[in-house]
C-alpha cells in the first residue's frame, strides 16, 4: 500500500539567532518582520490582536485553543488587527459560540494578518524568557517555498522597538466624541446620557473598552490624537485628562507627550494614565523608562497596591517599564508587580495625578482594578 506524500509546511517562523519553526499557515499569505512576545491569557485572542499596544509585534499564544469562539465586530478593540501576526500550537479550532460572526482564519486573511499553527509554543516561550524578546520573520506560503537564509536576514535587519515611536502610527487622525458604555447583558452596549465630567482622552493607541470604562464612570469623553499639545487639550475645557495605553518606546513618544502632560499638570487638572500613559506620566514627572527582557503580556498578573496591601489580578501588556529607582522626590510608588517587583503604579503627592502599568479595563479579563476609573471620577468630583 502506497504512503500518501508528506505534506510540506505552509508557514515558517525564523528567529534572528537562526532558529527555524515550521508549521501550517492560516490567515493572510505573505511575510512580516517584528519583535516576538508571548501572551498567557486563556481568553480574548481577538481583543489581543486588535490591541494597538501590539504594534510591531508578533504574538505567541501559550493557550492552545485559539479560534474556539470565532470573532465578532463587537469585540474589536480598534478597527483592524494591529499585532503583526499570530503563532499558535494547534490549528485554529472551529468556532462554537452564539456571538461568533466569522472564523478566525477568514478574519485574519481579510484583515491581512499572517499566522502559523502547529508550533511548539512552549519551546518558543522558553526561548523568549531566556533570551529576551527576539526579532523574527514570519512567512505564510501555501506552496511551502521558503528562503530561510533570506528570512534570517530579514529578522536580523529588523530595527527593534527601542527608540521607535509607534503611538503616532496607531493614534486617531482627528478628535472625536465617545459615549458608549461597557457591555452588559442583555442589552450589549448602551450610551452614556448623564455624564458628570468632561474628559479628554489622549490616544496613544487607546482600546475601545478603556473609553467605555470612562463613559461608564460618568465621563463625557473627547478622544484626541497623540500629538495634541497642552493648548489643544486645555481648549476643550476638560475636568480631567486621561492618558491611554499604546505601543513602542515611551522615551520616543515622550518627545512630544511630556511637554503636553507638563502643561496640563501646571493647570492642576486631575490626570489618570495607564500602560504607555503611565510611562508618559513617569517621564513627565522626571523618572526614566527601561526596556524589559520579555515584558508582561497576560491576564493573570498579580499586582499589589502598597498602601492597602491589597493584591489585584490584572491584565498586562507592556515591554517597557518605569524604573522605580529613578522616581523623584514627591512621587510615590503605589503598585508593584508580584512577579518581578517592577513598578506598576505612581502618584504625585498631594495632587490628583496618578497612573498604573496594568489595564484596569480588561475585557475579557479580571475586573479587580475597575475602581481606578471611579477614583479618577471622584478626583474630578472634588
Amino acid at each position: 500500500m502506497a504512503h500518501s506524500p508528506q505534506k510540506r509546511p505552509t508557514a515558517c517562523l525564523v528567529l534572528a539567532d537562526g532558529s527555524v519553526f515550521y508549521g501550517k499557515g492560516f490567515g493572510a499569505t505573505g511575510q512580516v518582520t517584528a519583535e516576538l512576545c508571548f501572551n498567557t491569557a486563556m481568553t480574548g485572542y481577538q481583543e489581543i490582536m486588535t490591541d494597538p499596544s501590539y504594534a510591531g509585534q508578533v504574538v505567541t499564544f501559550t493557550f492552545p485553543h485559539i479560534g474556539n469562539v470565532g470573532v465578532n465586530p463587537e469585540d474589536d478593540e480598534t478597527a483592524d488587527p494591529v499585532a503583526e501576526g499570530m503563532v499558535v500550537k494547534w490549528d485554529p479550532t472551529e468556532p462554537s459560540n452564539w456571538r461568533s460572526a466569522e472564523r478566525l482564519s477568514d478574519w485574519l486573511a481579510r484583515r491581512g494578518r499572517v499566522a502559523i499553527g502547529g508550533v511548539d509554543t512552549r519551546r518558543l516561550t522558553r526561548a523568549i524568557r531566556q533570551q529576551g524578546a527576539p526579532h523574527v520573520a514570519l512567512a505564510h506560503d501555501p506552496d511551502g517555498n521558503f528562503d530561510v537564509g533570506a528570512l534570517i536576514s530579514h529578522a536580523r535587519g529588523f530595527a527593534g522597538l527601542e527608540g521607535m515611536d509607534l503611538a503616532k502610527r496607531v493614534s486617531c487622525a482627528q478628535s472625536y466624541r465617545w459615549d458608549e458604555m461597557r457591555w452588559a447583558w442583555p442589552d450589549g452596549y448602551s450610551r452614556q446620557k448623564e455624564a458628570r465630567h468632561k474628559v479628554v482622552a489622549v490616544d496613544y493607541g487607546a482600546k475601545r473598552n478603556i473609553l467605555r470604562c470612562l463613559a461608564s464612570a460618568g465621563c463625557e469623553v473627547t478622544v484626541m490624537p497623540a500629538t495634541s499639545t497642552a493648548e489643544d487639550v486645555l481648549a476643550q475645557n476638560p475636568d480631567g485628562v486621561f492618558l491611554s495605553n499604546g505601543p513602542g518606546d515611551p522615551a520616543a513618544t515622550g518627545e512630544y507627550a511630556v511637554p503636553m502632560i507638563q502643561g496640563v499638570m501646571d493647570k492642576g487638572l486631575p490626570i489618570f494614565g495607564i500602560c504607555l500613559g503611565h510611562q508618559m506620566l513617569g517621564l513627565a514627572l522626571g523618572a526614566k523608562t527601561v526596556k524589559m527582557n520579555h515584558g508582561h503580556h497576560g491576564a493573570n498578573h498579580p499586582v499589589q497596591e502598597l498602601e492597602t496591601g491589597k493584591v489585584e489580578i490584572t491584565s498586562m501588556n507592556h515591554g517597557f517599564a518605569v524604573d522605580s529607582q529613578t522616581l523623584p522626590k514627591g512621587v510615590t510608588e503605589t503598585h508593584v508587580s508580584l512577579f518581578d517587583g517592577s513598578n506598576c503604579g505612581i502618584r504625585l503627592d498631594g495632587r490628583p495625578v496618578f497612573s498604573v502599568q496594568h489595564h484596569p479595563e480588561a475585557s475579557p479579563g479580571p475586573q479587580d482594578s475597575f475602581y481606578l476609573f471611579e477614583r479618577f471620577a471622584a478626583s474630578m468630583d472634588r
